[in-house]
């Protein structure tokens, strides 16, 4: 089965499940739009994810997913929660989600976890999960360290599961690549951050728009938790500090609350505007609507161009 059969969705497409950013205004729209709008639960109450939740479900009839971030500790409430208010798509990161696992499918809850390694991937599919997506470190946020053109390729193979590519991905020329290499889908962040239904700050978005291929660094790698980020005069203490060994205890109080300032305060210099490398081709906003439309036009155009392409000897002119 593919993984529109198996969501519901007309474009295989997944909204990333950003913090503070996917939330009902973005979610609803990109579900209205075909694809599979995620709600980001992360740092949310039981309550606030149901208001949500309902809000959601007040602007569209079409499938939908909550992301549980797994190093919280209500996670349990959240649950609570999704199964409550008839949800029936979970995607999961920064932890396993093999505690949740029996609860989940004895509501008939689809388990799709976010992963960084083919390791991973294979202990997700040995807990029975439905779907796997495949990371690479070009995403903003939360990233691992392998790329997604050398990850994606290498989880396909190594498991029977449907695989959605992640990482770098902004126009259909990625879709097409991610197709390429083994995906049956995609799931895009960066992108949706210049989009009119993106309720971040408009000096959020802006950044975004401004950055080029070289605008992001990775910090708090030793803390154990990368995060990919534009630079800005925040990070750049973050990164000072980081590699004069400073405390746990000092980095984050220098991090902390940075993601809010950014999304809701418009604070691109000492807040944490979260985007990945790809943001270099992120120079419009669109309305949601038209960028996945566009997005699939262009990779359909992109797979009919391979279609007709000679490799030297190797023709695969039809194939």
């Amino acid at each position: 089965m593919s993984i529109t059969q198996l969501l519901g969705i007309k474009y295989p497409i997944f909204q990333g499940g950003m913090a503070q950013i996917a939330v009902s205004p973005l979610v609803g729209a990109v579900s209205n739009a075909g694809g599979l709008g995620i709600i980001g639960s992360g740092g949310f109450t039981a309550d606030r994810l149901r208001d949500e939740i309902r809000k959601v479900k007040a602007s569209t009839d079409k499938p939908f997913a909550v992301n549980l971030m797994l190093m919280m500790n209500n996670i349990p409430e959240l649950i609570e929660v999704i199964i409550e208010e008839g949800v029936k798509i979970v995607t999961t990161g920064a932890g396993t989600p093999a505690p949740y696992m029996k609860t989940l499918k004895e509501h008939g809850i689809i388990v799709i976890p976010v992963v960084p390694s083919v390791k991973i991937a294979k202990k997700m599919e040995d807990l029975g999960v439905d779907a796997i997506v495949a990371e690479g470190t070009e995403a903003g946020g939360h990233v691992g360290e392998t790329t997604t053109m050398a990850l994606l390729p290498q989880v396909a193979s190594a498991v029977s599961i449907p695989v959605i590519g992640a990482g770098g991905i902004a126009d259909g020329r990625g879709i097409a690549a991610a197709f390429a290499l083994g995906a049956q889908g995609v799931q895009v962040g960066t992108r949706f951050l210049a989009t009119v239904e993106c309720p971040t700050h408009e000096n959020f978005k802006q950044a975004v728009i401004a950055a080029d291929d070289t605008s992001t660094t990775v910090t708090g790698r030793s803390l154990g938790g990368p995060v990919r980020s534009i630079k800005n005069s925040m990070i750049a203490e973050f990164l000072r500090l980081e590699n004069e060994k400073a405390s746990r205890e000092e980095l984050e109080k220098l991090s902390l609350g940075s993601l809010r300032r950014a999304v809701f305060e418009g604070d691109t210099d000492t807040g944490s505007v979260m985007a990945g490398q790809i943001c270099g081709m992120v120079n419009k906003i669109t309305t949601v609507e038209e960028m996945i439309t566009t997005m699939f036009e262009e990779a359909q155009e992109t797979l009919g161009k391979l279609g007709h392409l000679q490799l030297g000897p190797l023709s695969v002119v039809g194939a």
